[in-house]
């Protein structure tokens, strides 16, 4: 039967083991965040054209050359050869809609006339700045521009 010296001596090295072992996945660690930073950054600035596909901690592999804002990417570039703003483009659609126009309505118009693909919410935020300032009004679900815009007499917006 080993003694107590003998267990202590055992117990000793281990923890010494474990204490390196531990500083050097500390180690590790920090240099794979590292690298994974410069990723981003190269895949920002660098190279556009490399197909790098790595396996990151606890992700699938995702490769480089469709990064997942792509999608937004096209919707900035859209708007910006347009040269309007998501603000001035649905004015515009709800004046071409002159019985007035439902969302859906004024997200097709911005799709189909402008290229713009425009999330919901962000489509009524937009629409809700704008009733808010009188440069639309909203009733029965459909938005219409003031009637003073059209010269005609102002009613009452019913809002909802």
């Amino acid at each position: 039967m080993a003694s107590v010296d003998e267990l202590t001596q055992e117990k000793q090295r281990i923890a010494e083991r474990l204490a390196r072992l531990d500083a050097e996945r500390a180690k590790l660690a920090d240099q794979l965040n590292e690298l994974e930073i410069a990723e981003r950054v190269l895949s920002r600035f660098g190279r556009g054209g490399a197909t790098v596909v790595h396996a990151r901690r606890g992700r699938p592999a995702r490769s480089a050359a469709a990064p997942p804002s792509a999608g937004m990417r096209k919707t900035r570039s859209a708007q910006q050869e347009t040269g309007l703003s998501l603000s001035d483009a649905a004015l515009k659609a709800i004046e071409a809609h002159g019985e007035g126009a439902t969302a859906a309505d004024v997200l097709s118009y911005l799709s189909r006339e402008f290229g713009m693909a425009v999330r919901p919410n962000h489509l009524g935020i937009a629409l809700q700045r704008h009733r808010r300032a009188g440069r639309l009004e909203n009733r029965d679900g459909h938005w219409y521009l003031p009637h003073s815009a059209h010269g005609g007499l102002p009613q009452p917006a019913m809002t909802g």
